[in-house]
């Protein structure tokens, strides 16, 4: 909490307001100059609700609280009595974070719709509705699974890298963590400050990559009037070891040659551009498949 304190502290100093999550769906295709910080807490632990809940309450800092729907009231997690009296806040957004949170991607898709839609349930007979947000589990997702979540939800995110610009997927809108090993308040100050990194389009689609497709074969395409796109720089974790990509940049489409296949279940690589107005930074995490 202390660290989480001075966190806050560091955004008032560099005056940026938070963000509130109700205004993000009807605002979100809105070219804005102005830069505002977006809070979301995954899981609803108990710790949330005895530390952190009080200070938010105090201050009004508006957040999305991702609920999985199964582990509510067990030991450690919050009850729906706890839920339903942070949501009562006009500042405070529940949002969906399935019903398992299970590993999604070893879901079929029948199973991954059967798990959604008993979350789904669940939320409308506690709260009276179901969650216009939602976050994947660990990040982790399917194209199938991402299609079957556009069906049912407004807004959805995910755990890579980045910020959120008008050009972004609205169901892989990117989060960066700021807690435990993360939470280092240079590099909480560095990041903050960060630009957005826009593009065209990334390929490919499927994040969830296949034994015999990895690595995959990764395309970015960035907008013509992208500056000074020759100094990006990428890190990649393939061989669960960070280290600078190998990148080739023609007619403004980046393509990254792995070295070697991704070995951990998630395959991240995160790049950066210093341009005329400062750093701009987006990431990509795909999901490994893990044979039995």
């Amino acid at each position: 909490m202390e660290i989480f304190k001075k966190q806050v502290e560091l955004i008032k100093k560099n005056n940026f307001k938070f963000y509130d999550p109700g205004k993000l769906e009807l605002e979100f295709r809105v070219p804005k100059k102005e830069k505002k910080i977006l809070l979301t807490i995954d899981d609803a632990f108990t710790s949330f609700y005895k530390n952190a809940w009080p200070y938010l309450k105090q201050n009004k800092i508006p957040f999305i609280l991702f609920v999985s729907t199964e582990p509510v009231g067990k030991n450690g997690y919050m009850t729906w009595n706890q839920i339903k009296e942070i949501s009562k806040e006009d500042f405070v957004y529940i949002g969906n974070h399935s019903h398992s949170h299970e590993y999604m991607v070893n879901y079929n898709l029948k199973e991954f719709k059967d798990d959604i839609n008993k979350s789904i349930k669940i939320f409308k007979k506690q709260l009276g509705y179901n969650p216009i947000f939602f976050s994947y589990p660990f990040g982790e997702y399917k194209l199938e699974q991402k299609n079957y979540i556009k069906n049912n939800f407004n807004l959805s995110f995910g755990q890579h890298s980045g910020v959120i610009d008008i050009n972004k997927d609205k169901f892989e809108l990117p989060r960066f963590p700021i807690n435990e090993k993360y939470g280092d308040l240079k590099r909480f100050e560095f990041l903050i400050n960060f630009l957005p990194f826009q593009y065209k389009d990334i390929l490919p689609e499927e994040k969830f990559i296949k034994v015999n497709k990895n690595p995959p074969k990764l395309e970015i395409e960035f907008f013509e009037n992208q500056k000074n796109l020759e100094n990006i720089t990428c890190y990649s974790n393939e061989g669960n070891e960070w280290k600078k990509s190998n990148i080739n940049i023609k007619n403004n489409i980046l393509k990254i040659n792995f070295r070697e296949k991704f070995l951990f279940r998630r395959g991240r690589i995160n790049c950066s551009l210093n341009d005329n107005e400062g750093w701009r930074w987006f990431g990509i995490q795909f999901t490994i498949e893990q044979l039995k």
